[in-house]
């Protein structure tokens, strides 16, 4: 049984009002994303979803005489370390296991390579899963942080989801038994 259901997770206020930030409609096809591709690699559904759900919740939003400006995004965002802070303690809060809210928010620190030196470096499962399930959904000048959604649909999406990574956890249970 999961410690902290998505649900928990995004009507939590510091979900709300980060992810309100970042783009709701994008955070929740991410998890969806990240969903399949747990799925389909037999992953942990339920970290997936909850690291894709929050991999944005750190940023800050980039303005210049009004408008974003996404080259100034680009410069000076470090949103992943932000953000892995913020759904670190967030998580904690709700009463996620520790070692799995750690595995989430190193997800989430390295979803993106925006802010590191130039190199590679090889990802977990979990962290390259978040990461592919961002970019599957980027569009240019960072356009997927303003999809909308209201928040009937949202959480509809979000209550999917759940129970299709209970399912999941279920199934890998029954498989593990068997």
């Amino acid at each position: 049984m999961r410690q902290v259901t998505l649900e928990q997770v995004f009507l939590h206020p510091v979900a709300q009002k980060y992810l309100g930030r970042s783009g709701i409609a994008h955070a929740i096809t991410v998890a969806e994303n990240a969903l399949r591709r747990a799925l389909r690699e037999g992953e942990n559904t339920d970290l997936a979803v909850k690291a894709a759900l929050l991999h944005d919740i750190g940023h800050h939003q980039w303005y210049r005489d009004g408008q974003w400006d996404y080259q100034l995004y680009r410069q000076n965002d470090i949103h992943a370390i932000k953000g892995a802070t913020r759904a670190h303690k967030l998580l904690v809060q709700l009463g996620e296991k520790p070692s799995d809210a750690k595995a989430i928010a190193v997800a989430i620190l390295l979803h993106t390579d925006s802010y590191l030196p130039e190199g590679s470096f090889e990802r977990s499962p979990l962290q390259r899963i978040v990461h592919e399930a961002d970019e599957a959904d980027e569009e240019p000048g960072g356009a997927h942080h303003y999809r909308r959604t209201d928040m009937t649909t949202a959480l509809q999406r979000i209550r999917h989801l759940d129970r299709l990574v209970d399912r999941s956890l279920t199934d890998a249970r029954q498989q593990q038994t068997s």
